[in-house]
């Protein structure tokens, strides 16, 4: 009885590492530098999240041709993962950025295109048993960042008008 309490208690106190291990980061060291050194440069931070998810969805789009495989359906699905997780931290950004009414206007408006051309491809990958949630996820991650985005746009179109002093500016600054 004491050795089966001491493997459970270990088996136990050993699962945080294995749910740790399993955490993907969806940005290399390079590319979180570069994110870094953007620092709080709404135009670049955007502009540089809209790169790294353009690289991503060139990379699943270069997997849909490929024979059907587990291998295949297992990087596509960490794609897919690392895709949708990416899209949430740009929406994350965002509404730091908006919220303190950074003149996002000119990164919404690639952000707006590379969006589509994401959706596109999303549709395009067929369903297939081995990613089918992480497919609903990145959809549904992208259905996300098209809101927020075409909100956002709207509100520093109407912003920005009415303020015509503060347009290109990183933040609002106190008055």
């Amino acid at each position: 009885m004491r050795l089966f309490l001491v493997s459970l208690f270990c088996l136990l106190l050993s699962a945080p590492l294995v749910a740790q291990k399993q955490k993907r980061e969806p940005l290399t060291e390079k590319q979180q530098d570069q994110i870094e050194e953007a620092g709080i440069d709404p135009v670049a931070r955007v502009d540089l999240y809209v790169k790294f998810l353009n690289d991503y969805c060139d990379t699943i789009k270069g997997l849909i041709p490929r024979a059907k495989s587990a291998a295949r359906a297992r990087r596509i699905d960490d794609e897919l993962e690392d895709f949708a997780a990416l899209m949430d931290e740009l929406g994350d950004n965002l509404d730091m950025f908006s919220q303190r009414k950074a003149d996002l206007r000119k990164s919404l408006k690639g952000l707006n295109e590379s969006i589509q051309h994401w959706q596109a491809v999303l549709r395009d990958l067929p369903s297939e048993p081995g990613f089918e949630l992480a497919l609903k996820e990145a959809i549904d991650s992208t259905n996300d960042l098209t809101d927020q985005a075409r909100e956002i746009t709207a509100d520093q179109e109407t912003y920005f008008k009415a303020h015509p002093d503060e347009k290109g500016q990183d933040r609002a600054e106190p008055k």
